[in-house]
């Protein structure tokens, strides 16, 4: 387990079923681990892959070069645009 998802001063409290508790055991068990250590690591991992799904954004090729190419050359502003961005 890394060094930084390692943090003994905080808690995190959950209930569950004796079946569900049986098979974290078992698991962290055949891992040579903790269910401490087993909850944590596969927790962070599953919260990693979420916030990075949630955080990225994946673009077919076409798309991407439609996004570049309106950032290298961007439209010029029309009247409506920059009557709006004159006003204070």
């Amino acid at each position: 387990m890394s060094a930084s998802i390692t943090n003994e001063s905080s808690r995190i409290n959950l209930r569950t079923s004796a079946d569900a508790k049986a098979m974290i055991e078992r698991a962290a068990a055949l891992m040579g681990t903790t269910v401490s250590g087993f909850m944590l690591q596969n927790a962070y991992e599953a919260a990693r892959r979420v916030v990075s799904d949630y955080d990225t954004l994946m673009l077919t090729q076409r798309d991407f070069e439609a996004f570049a190419s309106s950032v290298e050359k961007p439209p010029k502003p029309k009247a409506a645009l920059r009557k709006l961005m004159a006003r204070r």
